[in-house]
């Protein structure tokens, strides 16, 4: 019996048997079922000065090899988003060649590819709304110029200025306008980006410290859709909240997917059977770049009509998920990297802007235990001896 050291909070020491991996099959046909993507980070290169404040050094191969994995699993993937550490270390120029090279690769493979659309790239703080709308449609025109899908994000830079839900009525529908192919709207809530509260209702919510107002702000949501269903092609609600995205999903017009972005709750949300229209979600998920067999397995299962192999598959994950997006959750990029580093998909564990020393070694600890009991190590020796290796260097008895 091979076992893995796992570290408490205490500082204790324990050990749980090494599973076996999940054994899963790379699909032999596109996934039906669910149009599912996976968020991907970026894997810098090891030598370079990956400290906070510096501009993101990227290693292309393992970068890029990470999407050709994801895409050999039968899952799309979702780029230059916030698990891409979009505001976290990703600067403009590393986002521009980062959209540029994933939408070569995707063409390349064949997978489906859509990238994140911001206002990132202008430095100023506070500019005013016809600046916002100008600096959304200049990262618009790139990404369909690369023939890359737009997910059109949250900005910082809305959210500072916005007085009312009119001004991020106005602002999308101008932006909206200049759309050539349909785009994905993104509401990120607060726990991902504090900057972000109050999104699609006012800066009064953001200044005053009152908790976000989702139903008010899902009405402005779907205004925007329902003037624009031609232009928009799903929603990704990031709100930690399936109540929300639930109630958001039925109101949807026909032919606008809801892609949820529910770390907390997707096995439900993309499981749902129940008879109707809106009886499920679809997945663009930082988690199923941290899992992608085994999200991969769990669709193949639904795509055979079989539930109960889905919910057996995937329901353990949601409690690593849940580890991984832990608050403060605009770290959980961490885990997603530190779970591609076990898994074998980059040399070192490093991260743009120093962020792999963002969560705590028992914080990790507790990743690799739920990952282990989920079968979510690929390869289990080599995860093994990577973090025994790490608990090593930090002077613990592996």
């Amino acid at each position: 019996m091979t076992t893995l050291r796992l570290l408490s909070a205490s500082g204790d020491l324990s050990d749980a048997t090494l599973n076996d991996s999940g054994g899963y099959a790379r699909p032999t046909s596109p996934l039906r079922s669910r149009v599912a993507y996976a968020a991907a980070h970026v894997v810098p290169r090891t030598h370079a000065d990956n400290t906070p404040g510096q501009p993101a050094d990227i290693d292309w191969d393992a970068t890029l090899a990470f999407r050709r994995n994801v895409y050999s699993w039968g899952l799309g993937v979702a780029d230059a988003m916030d698990t891409a550490q979009r505001n976290m270390g990703l600067d403009a120029a590393a986002t521009r060649e980062l959209i540029a090279r994933s939408a070569e690769v995707a063409r390349e493979e064949g997978g489906s590819v859509v990238v994140g659309v911001n206002t990132d790239h202008v430095a100023e703080t506070h500019i005013s709304l016809d600046a916002v709308v100008d600096a959304y449609v200049s990262q618009l025109e790139f990404t369909e110029e690369q023939g890359a899908g737009p997910v059109l994000m949250a900005s910082r830079h809305l959210a500072r200025v916005a007085e009312s839900p009119d001004d991020y009525r106005r602002v999308y529908r101008a932006v909206l306008e200049r759309a050539t192919t349909p785009v994905v709207l993104h509401w990120l809530g607060p726990a991902f980006d504090p900057e972000l509260q109050g999104y699609f209702t006012s800066t009064s919510l953001s200044t005053s410290g009152a908790p976000d107002d989702w139903q008010t702000a899902s009405e402005v949501l779907l205004e925007i859709i329902g003037e624009n269903p031609s232009k928009i092609a799903g929603v990704k609600m990031s709100l930690l909240n399936a109540e929300s995205e639930i109630s958001v999903r039925e109101r949807l017009p026909e032919g606008v997917r809801m892609f949820t972005g529910d770390d907390f709750n997707y096995v439900s949300l993309i499981g749902d059977s129940q008879v109707g229209r809106r009886s499920y979600s679809d997945a663009l998920l930082g988690a199923f770049a941290a899992i992608t067999p085994v999200a991969s397995a769990a669709i193949q299962a639904l795509d055979a009509d079989d539930h109960e192999a889905y919910r057996r598959i995937l329901g353990p994950t949601e409690e690593l998920s849940r580890q991984v997006f832990a608050a403060p959750t605009f770290y959980y990029k961490t885990g997603v990297a530190f779970l591609s580093w076990l898994n074998g998909h980059q040399p070192a564990f490093q991260m743009v802007g120093g962020l792999h020393s963002a969560r705590s070694l028992p914080h990790l600890s507790r990743i690799v235990e739920l990952a282990n009991a989920s079968l979510a190590l690929e390869n289990p020796e080599l995860a093994r001896e990577r973090w025994h290796g790490m608990l090593k260097l930090n002077g613990l008895d592996a």
